[in-house]
This record gives C-alpha cells, sequence and structure tokens, in this order.
C-alpha cells in the first residue's frame, strides 16, 4: 500500500514539489500501479520462455576490414582548437 508519506519521499529523490491535491492524485494511482502489478504476478507464465524482447533479434555484423582514413589536416582544419593532431574540448569533470 502506498502512502502520501511514500510519494513525499520519491518526489524528494526526484527534487519534485506537488501541492497536496497532487500527492493524493499520485498516491492513489500508484497504488493502482502496484496493484495491477500484483494481479500480474498471479498469472502462469511457467509454460513461457524468458526473454528480452518479444521479436526474435540478432546481431548483424559484418567483416572488420582495414580502410583508408581520411586526412588528419583535412579533418582538423576546421576545429576551432587543436593539440597534438586531435581535437581540443574543454575539459568535463
Amino acid at each position: 500500500m502506498i502512502t502520501k508519506k511514500d510519494v513525499e519521499y520519491v518526489a524528494g529523490l526526484a527534487k519534485l514539489e506537488f501541492t497536496e491535491d497532487e500527492k493524493e492524485v499520485f498516491t492513489k494511482t500508484l497504488g493502482d500501479i502496484l496493484e495491477y502489478a500484483k494481479q500480474l504476478s498471479k498469472v502462469d507464465t511457467g509454460s513461457v520462455e524468458p526473454t528480452a524482447h518479444i521479436l526474435p533479434l540478432t546481431n548483424v555484423y559484418r567483416e572488420d576490414r582495414v580502410e583508408p582514413s581520411m586526412d588528419r589536416e583535412k579533418i582538423l582544419k576546421n576545429a576551432p582548437e587543436k593539440l597534438k593532431g586531435c581535437f581540443r574540448v574543454p575539459r568535463v569533470i
């Protein structure tokens, strides 16, 4: 059972602010969702094979082959900044 306190806790984790009316709506909505999920857990799935996707997917691989690359100087010609033959970008930490 979802309580208003649970909704407030999750909202706090997500840095969201809700009015009291919104908290009531979300409490009911989340409770309904969890109740439906509980019903789904009662379905007999013993004869169903586990799968990650409903369609049979296979990866299509191509043979790796060495091909000529573009000219480095031509690529770097329009770079705003370059360093040691590479694009120079701002540090991101």
